[in-house]
């Protein structure tokens, strides 16, 4: 009996409305800090280096470095106290907790990126040039060419171009 009026209670109390992220991503938590009467939001930023499991008591650590501190906060993931958590980047890791990221100072600290969605879509596929075909008019000495017609130029061998110039 007390057990199933806990889990109606923390259910009643839990979040509908989740953000999904992972660890490795990078957050901004807009968590809600009051002042005396009056109440602000103050976004915390950083790289969620752990998550816990649970129900009502699933938390999550974000990790930042302010003025060369590294700065660790940890939210409890269904409080009320945060408005929103934006994901501002998918981080590409292979751990649950990021630990190591502590030992780590400047580029070395930094996280690749998972490239997904329509803009690196747009990005892998070549530009289809303008005038399709070879009745194309012929691009001038110089001018910077479509990296579709630097696929299609074929290459010359590493020692070809200076035997060029000689003769």
């Amino acid at each position: 009996m007390r057990h199933n009026l806990l889990e109606y209670v923390e259910s009643k109390q839990m979040r509908k409305t989740l953000t999904a992220f992972r660890t490795g991503d990078t957050v901004r938590v807009h968590w809600k800090v009051k002042e005396g009467e009056k109440e602000r939001v103050q976004p915390f930023e950083g790289v969620v280096i752990r998550k816990t499991k649970g129900q009502i008591s699933a938390t999550f650590t974000v990790r930042k470095v302010s003025y060369g501190v590294g700065v660790e906060r940890i939210f409890p993931l269904h409080s009320p106290r945060y408005e929103k958590i934006e994901v501002l980047s998918r981080g590409d890791v292979n751990r649950n907790r990021l630990f190591y990221l502590r030992q780590l100072r400047g580029k070395a600290s930094r996280i690749e990126t998972q490239e997904s969605g329509p803009e690196v879509a747009a990005r892998a596929a070549p530009a289809a040039p303008a005038s399709a075909g070879p009745a194309a008019a012929p691009a001038e000495k110089g001018a910077a060419e479509t990296p579709a017609a630097q696929a299609e130029k074929p290459k010359k061998a590493k020692g070809a171009k200076k035997a060029e110039e000689k003769k």
